[in-house]
């Protein structure tokens, strides 16, 4: 019988309005972007937000990618299983986000800031490629004072497992820590997304102090190899750097880490500290047709594995549900999920 207790996922990152079109090289190479990239905008990039709302047919839609992920989590869970924190202005687009996650079911608990507008992400689609540019804003402003605020701290300590895209390194690090501690000292759950080459490259010192508390960490092939170049783990095979990282030092003993690399179409690879041997996952093929948009595939799969997990689901079939949801994002235009709603039977 499915638990009736609520909000028992609690996910933290950056909330952003994501704004997103089909465009082509020459729009990448006016803002100096790569097609298949993630980065933080910088001046010379700000311009891209109002020229794909003006002079392309754009999408709007509520993400951030822990948010993405925490939509898809509820998609697949019970109502009311899971609740996000994060910092948004005080203006229009933050409605927009309020109206989107109401409509999935998802409970947000925002910081409000009252000078700085909603955070956004401009999203360059081409083939199947896509580039993300963001302007953090708001969401750059979250602070610990929010996180242990009562009403939020209580979320905290009632919540079974705890998810964290790893943007939000950019952003307040002290958060990331204390629900990190909060984990271990309940031998709850703790799951890491690496969510982009540059956090493994640029802000290596808080990702390193919060990697004794990982209890899985995700991430992809290109995030995995920047993390080992950056980390001096002298190979590119992806098994081996998820061996490295499933056997790092950890806090909790009560727990074997676990390390989950998606490669797109390849095989879904999973390493478990202190066993030899790597699990290799395939993934199901889908049809060129199908395929709309591999934006947010990854958050998918990340918000299809927690469910996995909060439900008490085995390794094998948490990946499977992952996968699952990844295939349905997939289909759909940007990190969105199909409504009305497909439900997960394990084939």
């Amino acid at each position: 019988m499915a638990s009736t207790k609520e909000y028992r996922l609690l996910c933290l990152e950056n909330p952003l309005l994501d704004i997103q079109a089909f465009g082509d090289e020459a729009l990448l190479q006016k803002y100096g972007l790569k097609a298949n990239d993630a980065i933080l905008a910088e001046e010379k990039h700000k311009g891209i937000y109002e020229d794909l709302l003006n002079n392309y047919d754009a999408k709007l839609i509520a993400g951030g990618a822990a948010q993405n992920t925490a939509r898809g989590a509820q998609y697949m869970l019970p109502p009311n299983s899971v609740v996000y924190l994060g910092g948004v202005g005080d203006d229009k687009y933050a409605a927009i986000l309020h109206d989107a996650v109401k409509k999935a079911g998802l409970r947000v608990e925002y910081r409000v800031d009252p000078k700085e507008p909603t955070g956004r992400c401009g999203v360059v689609i081409t083939g199947h490629n896509r580039s993300m540019c963001t302007d953090l804003a708001a969401a750059n402003h979250y602070d610990l004072e929010h996180l242990k605020s009562p009403e939020v701290w209580k979320l905290v300590e009632n919540a079974e497992a705890y998810y964290v895209g790893g943007y939000h390194f950019t952003v307040c690090p002290p958060a990331i820590q204390e629900l990190c501690k909060q984990a271990a000292a309940g031998n709850k759950p703790f799951i890491l997304s690496l969510s982009a080459p540059f956090i493994c490259q640029f802000f290596k010192d808080p990702l390193d102090a919060s990697a004794p508390y990982w209890d899985y960490v995700i991430g992809n092939e290109t995030e995995a190899a920047a993390y080992a170049e950056s980390h001096d783990i002298k190979t590119t095979d992806v098994k081996e750097i998820a061996k490295a990282l499933a056997n790092l030092p950890k806090e909790n003993k009560q727990r074997k880490r676990v390390a989950i690399i998606t490669q797109g179409t390849e095989p879904t690879i999973v390493a478990v500290q202190g066993e030899d041997k790597v699990q290799e996952y395939p993934v199901l093929e889908l049809a060129k047709e199908e395929i709309n948009d591999t934006n947010g595939a990854g958050d998918a799969f990340a918000g299809g594995f927690c469910a996995g997990i909060i439900e008490g689901k085995s390794l094998e079939e948490s990946v499977a549900m992952g996968q699952w949801l990844a295939r349905l994002s997939i289909k759909e235009l940007g990190p969105s999920y199909p409504f009305p709603k497909q439900t997960y039977s394990k084939n």
